[in-house]
């Protein structure tokens, strides 16, 4: 990939600086990419000092700066996410892409987006159908609950005197660094379609993580059973948002994400 001066054009990561980004610029610029970072901050991300970093900014959410952001590009790792208004985002980052003439659009999703009837997720199918139905030459890969969410939930049900446990529901969750190593190989292979999805080795209920996580810090707290209701317990329990059959599957596990973050 590169340009009329025969320089190597830059592959463009919306959200490069959050949990997934940070670990996946270093492995772009391993692989000796340039790579542009497109942030609603104006500050720099780090590892600018970098010649081969560069920021620009821009609201996918407002479509604001995506043409200047978009401008050379042909590939593009769309990591940017949050609570609500992925598929916005999507649908702006989408149409920006195809006036720029972008010749791969990546897109990281989350197994369940089609299963799992909860706003979020609702939200990521949406994203996904934004990128396959764009006619752009697109690549999707639906990934576990990163480790990091684990730990999060964890720690908070921990504060509680008594931590509840919804019955039958389980996680499979992945490491980032194992996410970020497989989306760097997709963006710079050719596009693929929906891959198979990228879940951790092992499953685990909610209660497990809580267990593990208090046993780490040597604490002790009760737990009480409790039954999440509705379509999203029915789904949960039914296990839509696992992938048993036909998943890659990262090679960190839980505990050992947990010992390591505990121990740093």
């Amino acid at each position: 990939m590169t340009d009329t001066t025969g320089s190597p054009r830059p592959l463009l990561v919306t959200g490069g600086t959050g949990t997934l980004g940070s670990l996946v610029v270093p492995l772009l610029r391993a692989a000796g990419v340039p790579v542009r970072i497109l942030s609603r901050s104006a500050r720099p991300a780090a590892g600018d000092a970098d010649p081969g970093i560069t920021s620009v900014r821009g609201d996918l959410i407002r479509d604001e700066g995506l043409d200047a952001a978009l401008d050379g590009v042909e590939t593009v790792l769309h990591l940017a996410g949050g609570p609500k208004g992925d598929d916005v985002a999507a649908h702006n980052l989408v149409r920006a892409a195809k006036d720029a003439g972008v010749r791969h659009l990546v897109l990281v999703s989350v197994i369940g987006a089609d299963t799992v009837p909860l706003g979020w997720f609702r939200t990521k199918l949406e994203a996904e159908r934004a990128v396959s139905g764009s006619g752009l030459p697109w690549t999707t890969l639906r990934a576990a609950q990163f480790h990091e969410l684990a730990l999060t939930v964890a720690e908070k049900l921990a504060k509680l005197p008594v931590v509840p446990v919804p019955g039958g529901v389980r996680w499979q969750p992945v490491d980032s660094r194992d996410v970020a190593a497989r989306l760097v190989e997709l963006a710079l292979g050719k596009p693929a379609g929906l891959v198979a999805d990228l879940a951790g080795p092992d499953v685990h209920t909610l209660g497990d993580l809580s267990r593990d996580y208090l046993r780490a810090l040597g604490k002790r707290r009760l737990m009480m059973p409790v039954r999440m209701p509705g379509k999203a317990g029915r789904a949960y329990r039914a296990g839509d948002n696992l992938s048993l059959d036909g998943a890659v599957l990262g090679e960190r596990t839980w505990e050992a994400f947990l010992a390591e973050r505990l121990a740093a």
